[in-house]
């Protein structure tokens, strides 16, 4: 990769997260979100094809009540390291979207908006001091 490149990939990242997280951190802290969440993906990515397996063996291994279980989950991953999570980034992200097509979705009676009101309320009172007008305007 040349050094043209590399500079229009991280141009392309950074200006998302401009975009992204602009008023939620202080521009000089998004090395703080970006790199860690990078990595993180990263590694979910490397252990997505063996994820199933790991899961099966980790499964297999607590009910045989075996708790030295590094060894064989590791030989299960096909790498030096594993999760034992359910979860994967990419299904964490689409349930992300779920909550908030839910919490956005429009309500079909007047009884049902007051309830929607009151929820959306309970659910982002902690959210809104850091979320931007913008978005809040594109919230409700």
């Amino acid at each position: 990769m040349d050094a043209g490149q590399l500079s229009w990939i991280a141009n392309y990242i950074w200006g998302i997260a401009d975009d992204v997280l602009r008023d939620l951190y202080v521009r000089g802290k998004y090395r703080d979100v970006i790199l860690p969440m990078t990595v993180l993906r990263r590694l979910d990515s490397l252990l997505e094809p063996t994820k199933s397996a790991v899961l099966a063996m980790k499964s297999t291994l607590d009910k045989a009540k075996i708790t030295n279980q590094d060894q064989a989950l590791r030989q299960a991953a096909v790498q030096s390291f594993y999760n034992t999570s359910k979860f994967t980034m990419r299904d964490l992200r689409a349930r992300a979207s779920q909550q908030l097509l839910k919490r956005t979705s429009r309500p079909t009676s007047m009884a049902s908006l007051q309830m929607f009101r009151t929820s959306w309320k309970s659910s982002s009172s902690e959210t809104r001091s850091h979320a931007s007008p913008r978005r809040m305007r594109l919230a409700r």
